[in-house]
C-alpha cells in the first residue's frame, strides 16, 4: 500500500487542480459573446486568403520544411545518445566508444543548429516579403476608398491595421507556422522513440496527456479573450492618440490638457489591465504544465527506480539506468513542445484575429468604382454641365435638389451662398469624391460615370481652404510625383503664382524643410504652394474651394493676382465667401438650400437686387466698419 502512496498523492493534486479549472471554465461558458473573441470569418477562409500571399514563395517553404525535419534530429537523437553513454559508464566502459558517442552527439547538434539557422534566415526574408505585399495591398485599398467611407473610419484604426495587425500576421509566417509544425513532429517523433524504448514508461507519460489537453482547452478560452482585449485596447488608444495629437493645439488653446490627460489615462489603464490579464493567464498556464512535467518526472523516478532496483519487467521490457536517463530527457522534450503548441496556437488565433481585421478593411467595397465600359480621356476642354442633379449625404436629407447649370470651356464660374447651401458639394461631385443619386454630370458632353476616376481627377486641380502639405521639402510638395522636373520649371510656376516672393527669402529655397502639415509656413504661403502644385500639373479644370479664406491682406493681393493669371489656364470653378474675389467671374451662381436662386455676372446680379445683392451689400458694409 505504501508503494502506491506517491502516485496517489500526485493523482490527487492533479485531480483537484483540474476540477478547479473546469469549474472556472464552466463559470464563464455563457459569457462568450461579451468576451469579444468570436470572429465572423472562418479560419479556413482566413487561411485560404493568406495562402494566396504565400503561394509565390512556395519553393522557399518546401526548403524550410526539409530544414525543419533536419533540425528536429537533435531532439529525437540526443536522449538516445546520452542514454547510450550512461549504459557505457555503468557497463563495459571504453574511451573510444565514449569519444565516438560524444562526436556523434556534437555532429547531430551542429547539424541541427545549422538547419535552424538557415530555416530562420529563409523564413524572415520570405515572411517580410509576404507582409510587405499584404501591407502594400492594404494601403492601396485604403487609397481606393471613397471620401465618405474614409470619413467613417477613424484614422487610428487604419494605422493599427496597417502596422500592429500586419506585424501579428508577420509573426505567423516567420515563426508560428514553422514552430507549430516543428513541435508537432517533435512530439510525434519522441512518442515513437519512447514507445520503441519502453512501453511501461511511455504509457505512464501518456496518462498525463489528457490533463494537458484539458488545461490547453481551458487556457485557449481565457487567453483568446485576453488577446482580444489587448488588441481592442491597442486600437482604441491608437485612435485616441491619432485624433488628439492632431488637435493638440485646440486642446492647449482651451486649456483642456488635464481633461485630455484623464481620458488618456483611462485608456492607458484599460490597455494595462488587458496586458495584466494576458500575463496572468500565461502565469497560470505555464506553472500548471510545469506541474504536470514534474509529476511525470516523479512517476518516472518512482516506477523506473523501483523497476530497476527490483529487476521487475512490464510487457516483457526491463528498465535500465540508461532507459531512465533517456526517458528523463524525452519527458522534458515532450512537455516543452506541448506547452509551446498551446501558446503558439493562441498566438496563431491572435494572428487570425488580426488577419480578419485586415481583411475586413480590404473587403470594404469602394463606393466609387469605374464602370466596366469606363473610358480614358487624354485631354478635356473643360465644358461642364449639371442636369437635374440630386444628392444627399444622409438618405432623405437632400443637399442638392435638381441643380442644373452649364460651364463653357475656359470660363470662370463662382458659387456663392450661405453655409450648407451646397457649394462645396458641387465641386466634390464633379471630381467624383461622392456619388450623386439622380441626374447627370457631363464633362465635354460625356457622363463622368463613364470616365475612369483616375483619368478624370488627373485633369482637375483642386485648391482647398485647408492646404495639406506633406513632410519633406518645398520641391517634393510641389512636384508630388517621381518625375525629374527641372528646378527652372518649378520656379517658373512659383513665379507665375507669386510663390517665389517668399521662397527666394528662404535659406534653402526649394529644398527648405516642410514640417508636419506645413506648420512652419503661414496659411497664405501654404496656399501659394498649393497654387504652384496645381499649375505645375497642368490641369484642364481648376477648383478653388475657399482658397482665399483666412489669409492676410498682403497675401490676398498676391493670390488675387495669381487667380487672374490662372484664369487663362483652363476652366475655373470658385467657391468664395469674399465676393470681391469673384467680381470678374464669367458667371456667378447663387445657391440656397441646395437650389439655384439666380445666376449671372457680377453687374447683372447687382442690378436684380436679389439674394446676391443682399450678400454683397451686407459684406460691403461689414468691410467698411472693419476699416474704420
Amino acid at each position: 500500500m505504501a508503494n502506491v502512496n506517491p502516485l496517489l498523492l500526485v493523482g490527487a493534486v492533479i485531480g483537484v487542480v483540474t476540477a478547479l479549472l473546469v469549474f472556472a471554465y464552466a463559470s464563464v461558458k455563457d459569457k462568450k459573446g461579451s468576451m469579444g473573441f468570436e470572429r465572423n470569418m472562418a479560419d479556413g477562409e482566413i487561411v485560404r486568403r493568406l495562402v494566396q500571399y504565400a503561394k509565390p514563395y512556395g519553393g522557399k517553404f518546401i526548403i524550410v520544411g526539409f530544414l525543419v525535419l533536419f533540425s528536429i534530429s537533435y531532439d529525437i537523437a540526443s536522449p538516445l545518445i546520452v542514454g547510450y553513454i550512461e549504459e557505457l559508464v555503468v557497463g563495459d566502459f571504453t574511451l573510444d566508444h565514449l569519444f565516438a558517442s560524444v562526436a556523434v552527439y556534437a555532429g547531430v547538434l551542429v547539424f541541427s543548429m545549422l538547419s535552424t539557422y538557415f530555416q530562420a534566415v529563409i523564413l524572415q526574408k520570405v515572411g517580410q516579403r509576404i507582409i510587405s505585399d499584404l501591407r502594400e495591398d492594404l494601403f492601396t485599398h485604403i487609397e481606393s476608398l471613397a471620401h465618405e467611407q474614409l470619413n467613417e473610419i477613424p484614422v487610428g484604426k487604419l494605422v493599427t491595421r496597417v502596422t500592429n495587425d500586419t506585424n501579428a500576421i508577420s509573426m505567423m509566417f516567420t515563426n508560428l507556422l514553422v514552430n507549430l509544425t516543428k513541435n508537432a513532429f517533435v512530439i510525434l517523433g519522441i512518442l515513437v522513440a519512447m514507445l520503441c524504448l519502453n512501453y511501461e514508461l511511455t504509457l505512464m507519460v501518456l496518462c498525463f496527456v489528457p490533463f494537458i489537453v484539458i488545461f490547453t482547452v481551458i487556457f485557449r478560452k481565457f487567453s483568446r479573450r485576453a488577446y482580444r482585449k489587448v488588441k481592442d485596447a491597442t486600437t482604441d488608444i491608437n485612435t485616441y492618440l491619432s485624433e488628439n495629437l492632431s488637435g493638440i493645439k485646440v486642446t492647449q488653446i482651451f486649456g483642456r490638457e488635464d481633461e485630455k490627460m484623464t481620458e488618456f489615462r483611462q485608456k492607458s489603464q484599460t490597455l494595462a489591465r488587458a496586458n495584466q490579464e494576458q500575463i496572468f493567464v500565461f502565469g497560470v498556464f505555464r506553472p500548471l504544465v510545469y506541474m504536470l512535467y514534474i509529476s511525470s518526472i516523479l512517476c518516472l523516478f518512482y516506477l523506473g527506480g523501483m523497476g530497476h532496483l527490483t529487476g521487475a519487467t512490464f510487457l516483457g521490457q526491463s528498465i535500465s539506468s540508461g532507459t531512465i536517463v533517456t526517458f528523463y530527457m524525452y519527458i522534458s522534450k515532450f512537455f516543452t513542445p506541448i506547452q509551446n503548441l498551446a501558446e503558439q496556437f493562441n498566438w496563431l488565433q491572435s494572428a487570425f484575429a488580426s488577419s480578419e481585421k485586415v481583411f475586413s478593411i480590404m473587403d470594404i467595397e469602394p463606393k466609387m468604382q469605374d464602370a466596366p465600359d469606363a473610358i480614358e480621356l487624354e485631354d478635356i476642354k473643360g465644358e461642364i454641365e449639371f442636369k437635374d442633379v440630386w444628392f444627399s449625404y444622409i438618405p432623405g436629407e437632400w443637399v442638392l435638389q435638381g441643380v442644373s447649370f452649364h460651364v463653357n470651356p475656359r470660363q470662370t464660374v463662382a458659387f456663392v451662398g450661405s453655409t450648407g447651401s451646397g457649394k462645396s458639394t458641387i465641386l466634390s461631385l464633379i471630381c467624383r469624391n461622392y456619388e450623386f443619386q439622380r441626374g447627370e454630370i457631363l464633362i465635354d458632353g460625356i457622363d463622368i460615370r463613364k470616365i475612369k476616376i483616375s483619368c478624370l481627377r488627373k485633369h482637375f486641380g483642386q485648391m482647398l481652404q485647408d492646404v495639406f502639405l506633406f513632410s519633406g521639402t518645398i520641391r517634393s510638395n510641389i512636384v508630388l510625383r517621381e518625375e525629374n522636373i527641372p528646378d527652372e520649371e518649378i520656379m517658373e510656376v512659383c513665379r507665375y503664382v507669386n510663390a517665389d516672393h517668399f521662397i527666394n527669402k528662404l535659406d534653402h529655397g526649394l529644398d527648405e524643410e516642410v514640417r508636419e502639415r506645413g506648420n512652419n509656413f503661414s496659411a497664405g504661403q501654404r496656399q501659394l504652394l498649393s497654387f504652384a502644385r496645381t499649375i505645375l500639373h497642368k490641369p484642364s479644370v481648376m477648383i478653388l474651394d475657399e482658397a482665399t479664406a483666412n489669409i492676410d491682406t498682403e497675401t490676398e493681393l498676391l493670390i488675387q493676382d495669381s487667380l487672374e493669371k490662372m484664369r487663362s489656364v483652363g476652366t475655373m470653378l470658385i467657391v468664395a465667401h469674399r465676393l470681391s474675389t469673384i467680381q470678374h467671374a464669367d458667371n456667378i451662381i447663387v445657391l440656397s438650400h441646395g437650389k439655384i436662386l439666380e445666376q449671372g455676372t457680377h453687374q447683372k446680379l447687382l442690378a436684380r437686387h436679389g439674394r446676391y445683392y443682399q450678400l454683397y451689400t451686407l459684406q460691403y458694409h461689414k468691410e467698411q466698419l472693419n476699416s474704420q
